[in-house]
């Protein structure tokens, strides 16, 4: 092989690993920003065919109706605590913060935060939807399988090790 053509080939063989290196280097950066959506009960059953639950410390996103009866302010700093209710489960979600105008019980919100010991969600951030036709395609479709039954079928949290 000429000398010209081997440091071609060198050349070639540095740039891909420069190229692989970076793509795997930005991937791994953005594997710890990504926010998965789950319902109540996909925390409390797991989700999909393999029913993998999010583990404890995971930062995830939450979609529910506020359960009526639930929310529950501190008087003297701007943590609440609430539950969010789907066809199949109830999880309890702490917030500390100012909480959305439209944010009421029996309202449809978004949590997002991290998931916590006795899958409870610390949030750091909560919105309460407004309007079904702004909704994304997987989260319509999971709330309108999941919210079929009234808040009255809930009297207590169905998860292990969380408070009534």
């Amino acid at each position: 092989m000429n000398p010209r053509r081997k440091s071609r080939l060198y050349l070639a063989i540095v740039v891909l690993i420069g190229v692989a290196l970076t793509a795997t280097l930005t991937l791994y950066a953005l594997r710890s920003n990504i926010d998965l959506f789950y319902t109540p009960s996909e925390i409390l059953q797991g989700k999909g065919e393999d029913h993998e639950k999010p583990e404890v410390g995971q930062r995830l996103r939450i979609g529910g109706m506020v359960m009526p009866g639930s929310v529950k302010r501190d008087q003297k700093t701007l943590q609440v605590n609430f539950k969010i209710y789907d066809a199949r489960g109830v999880i309890d979600v702490t917030y500390t913060g100012i909480l959305p105008d439209l944010f009421r019980e029996g309202q449809g919100v978004v949590a997002q935060g991290v998931l916590g010991e006795g899958n409870v969600v610390n949030a750091r951030e909560v919105l309460a939807k407004h309007d079904e036709k702004y909704t994304p395609p997987e989260v319509a479709d999971a709330m309108k399988e999941n919210h079929k039954g009234p808040a009255s079928a809930y009297t207590a949290p169905q998860n292990e090790g969380g408070k009534s």
